[in-house]
Parts: C-alpha cells; sequence; structure tokens
C-alpha cells in the first residue's frame, strides 16, 4: 500500500496539469476572437489546439480515480465542440468527440442507470434517454468524420451501404469502430423506437468492414463489440454464441488476457443467456484479478470493467434460475 500512496500526488499532479492545459485553452479560445481580421493566423491557433487536445485521451485512459475522470470528461467535451466550431473538418477533433461521447455514456450514464433501475425507475429511463442522446451525439461526429474524406458518406450508406463503405480505407477504421459503438448504443437504449431499430444494417455494415480492414484494431475492440452483437446481428446463420466465442477467444489473444472487457462482456451476454452460472463466475474472478496497473494505458477502462464485473456478481440470484 505504500507504494500506491507514493504514487498518488504524482497521479494528481498530472491531472492538475492537464487541467492547467484545458484552462489554457479555454483562454485562447476566448482570446481567438481578437484574431477576426487575420483568418489565417485564427485557423493556424485553432488546428494548434485542436492537434494538442485531441492528443489528451492518453491523460484519461491512465487514470486511477475513474469518478475524477467522470467529472473532468464533459468540461474537456464541450471544449472539442468548441474547437469543432471554428475548425468543424479537424478529423482528431472529431474522433476524440466520437470516442469520448459515447466512452462517457456507457461508463457513467449507462451503467448509472443500470444500478439505479430496482430503486428509481424514472430516474433510470431519464439516464439512458441523456446516453441515448450522447450516443447518438457522438455517431454524428463519427459520420461527420468519414465524411472528410468520403463526401456524403451518411447519404451513400442509407443509399447503398456495401457501396459506401467499400470505399473506406484502413486509415477509416478508428471513426468505422467508434461510429459503429456509439450507433449501437443508441439503438440498444432505443426499444420504443422502430425507426432507429432499422437502422441495425448500417452497425453491421460499419463494423463488419472494420473488421476486414483491420481485424486487431486497438487490442481486439472490434471482437470485443461483436461479443455482443452477434446474437443481435440480423438475419445471420448458424450459432449466434458460437461466433461470440470466437470473438471472445480472438479478443482475449489480441490483449494477452489483460484487458476486463472481454471477460465481462461474454459473461454478461452469452454466460447468462445460457444460464451457465460457473462459467458466469469464472469469466468474473478472472476479469477481477487483472492487475490494472499492469498495462497503465488501460487502467481506467479496466477499473471501470471491474466494476461492473462486481456488480453483475452482486446480482447473481437474480440473473440465474436455480
Amino acid at each position: 500500500m505504500s507504494g500506491n500512496k507514493m504514487n498518488r500526488p504524482r497521479k494528481r499532479l498530472g491531472f492538475k496539469r492537464w487541467c492547467s492545459h484545458q484552462v489554457l485553452v479555454l483562454m485562447m479560445i476566448t482570446s481567438l476572437g481578437f484574431l477576426s481580421g487575420a483568418c489565417s493566423v485564427r485557423r493556424y491557433a485553432v488546428n494548434t489546439l485542436a492537434d494538442a487536445l485531441s492528443q489528451s485521451g492518453k491523460t484519461f485512459s491512465s487514470d486511477n480515480d475513474p469518478q475524477l475522470i467522470r467529472g473532468a470528461l464533459p468540461f474537456s467535451l464541450k471544449l472539442v465542440e468548441s474547437l469543432l466550431a471554428e475548425s468543424p473538418k479537424h478529423q482528431g477533433l472529431l474522433l476524440a468527440a466520437c470516442q469520448g461521447f459515447t466512452q462517457y455514456s456507457f461508463a457513467f450514464l449507462q451503467e448509472d442507470a443500470d444500478e439505479m433501475e430496482a430503486k428509481d425507475l424514472a430516474g433510470a429511463n431519464a439516464l439512458r434517454s441523456q446516453a441515448r442522446n450522447l450516443y447518438l451525439r457522438a455517431r454524428n461526429y463519427g459520420l461527420q468524420g468519414l465524411e472528410v474524406k468520403h463526401p456524403n458518406f451518411a447519404k451513400n450508406l442509407r443509399e447503398d451501404s456495401q457501396s459506401a463503405i467499400g470505399k473506406t480505407t484502413v486509415s477509416d477504421v478508428p471513426f468505422l469502430y467508434w461510429t459503429a459503438a456509439s450507433w449501437a448504443g443508441a439503438i440498444a437504449l432505443s426499444k420504443d423506437n422502430p425507426e432507429l431499430i432499422a437502422d441495425l444494417p448500417f452497425v453491421e455494415a460499419l463494423i463488419d468492414r472494420a473488421l476486414k480492414l483491420k481485424e486487431d484494431f486497438d487490442y481486439g475492440a472490434i471482437h470485443t463489440f461483436l461479443i455482443a452483437f452477434e446474437p443481435s446481428r440480423p438475419g445471420a446463420k448458424g450459432d449466434p454464441a458460437a461466433r461470440s466465442r470466437e470473438h471472445f477467444e480472438r479478443a482475449m489473444q489480441l490483449s494477452s488476457g489483460q484487458l476486463a472487457s472481454p471477460l465481462v462482456s461474454y459473461a454478461e451476454v452469452i454466460s447468462i443467456s445460457k444460464q451457465n452460472k460457473t462459467e458466469f463466475q469464472s469469466l468474473l474472478d478472472q476479469a477481477l484479478k487483472i492487475d490494472v496497473n499492469a498495462r497503465t494505458e488501460w487502467r481506467l477502462q479496466n477499473l471501470i470493467m471491474q466494476h461492473r464485473g462486481r456488480w453483475l456478481l452482486s446480482r447473481e440470484g437474480e440473473l440465474f434460475v436455480e
């Protein structure tokens, strides 16, 4: 424990430096109003700030305090949106917005709604509504990012999805993945919205294209997504659980077993549906044993998923019929 205590001030100092940077960014954004007579200088300043801000995600991902990040993320995301108003085609900012709003919706709003539902259904529904709106905001930023290189991508996707995605390349994979993830998140929270549910084939087209172009993206992120997606894949043949299992095994391989998300996802989606309580317990126990400090760049993600794993274990009696 002494080692953790010694490290704590350093982590806090890193976050304070990040906050100072964000405040500086905000001050510089405000000062840009005085550059209205020098458009090229203004654009250069905006893009320089945008480049710096779009790379700030690493500060979040290595943090050891999810609640601290929960409080900081809205401020950061609004800064991103402020810069996007000045530079709407900046791909770094568009990806940061798509990714950031998706992660915030899942890790905090949707998680809180799930945990709250048993005690406060109205409050849980309000949080899910907010999460759905932010998922859609994220999706729109993702589509906007794809349109920078592929004009009218959103329109073409709806008219002829295979033709539209066929023009994307490996460099588009981050946008393909995060756009699919945000869109799927919105659909999952829209059981009473047939129009949005009807968009599921577009999610399928985006994620399958990402898988084809770079299946090892972000240490198996696409495969982890597909663990939960396979059971809802429209018109697919064969056993969805078997397909999910293949994605689970590949995700574990690509992450060297150091990410909790494939374990928690498979336990929640497949083990529960098959009522395999032993497998459920084993997978979540394995997720909880992951050392969050072994890969600092995954620390925050692992902490969040381990929290969900503990919550799922606490509901074991409700999830499994004896």
